[in-house]
């Protein structure tokens, strides 16, 4: 059966507060942090991997585990609110997911069978491998070109954020995000073409 995930009822401020006393080295607002922003990290994940559905070895809570691992383990955060930390998730989501991608595509190489479990929320990395590599490494020249486009397209294809909540952690408005989708999609088409 499917992943039920709540929809974001996190309070902004109180977020902001504990990543402030974190930054300053209590570790208990750490734990606190992760309670409060959970349940959206697993949707934000959630709905990412639900984009595709079949076989695979990336479940929603492995995707935020991880990409929440990363992220405590990277040396002295310095996020400076909410939308920050959510936009540093998202990137520490692509970076599992594109990990993933490399290891299923190495396995196809010859390298060591993995186990594979059976969740509907699972990332076809079996199939996408391939296309998640290719985004990724599209993405990265998108970066070179225009940093906010390579930004958006993170929060949108690995984050699976909204437009509206791209905007918030882009720091503008809804209506730029989606004229800045639309050029951004443009020029990821043409770098994938391009190969």
């Amino acid at each position: 059966m499917g992943e039920r995930v709540a929809e974001d009822d996190t309070r902004p401020q109180e977020i902001t507060d504990l990543l402030g006393a974190w930054r300053r080295g209590d570790d208990a607002a750490r734990e606190r942090l992760l309670a409060l922003v959970y349940q959206d990290l697993r949707r934000r994940a959630h709905r990412e991997l639900a984009r595709s559905r079949s076989n695979g070895v990336l479940n929603t809570t492995g995707l935020v585990h991880e990409a929440y691992l990363r992220m405590v383990r990277a040396p002295s955060p310095e996020w400076q609110d909410r939308n920050h930390f959510f936009g540093v998730a998202v990137k520490a989501m692509r970076s599992v997911v594109v990990d993933y991608a490399r290891r299923s595509l190495a396995g196809k190489r010859g390298g060591a069978a993995r186990p594979i479990t059976l969740d509907e929320g699972m990332l076809r990395l079996e199939r996408d491998a391939a296309q998640i590599l290719a985004v990724h490494q599209a993405l990265d020249r998108l970066v070179v070109v225009d940093a906010r486009l390579a930004e958006l397209v993170e929060l949108r294809f690995f984050g699976g954020l909204t437009f509206d909540e791209a905007a918030g952690v882009l720091g503008v408005t809804s209506r730029t995000v989606k004229r800045d989708w639309s050029k951004a999609r443009t020029l990821l088409f043409g770098f994938l073409r391009e190969g």
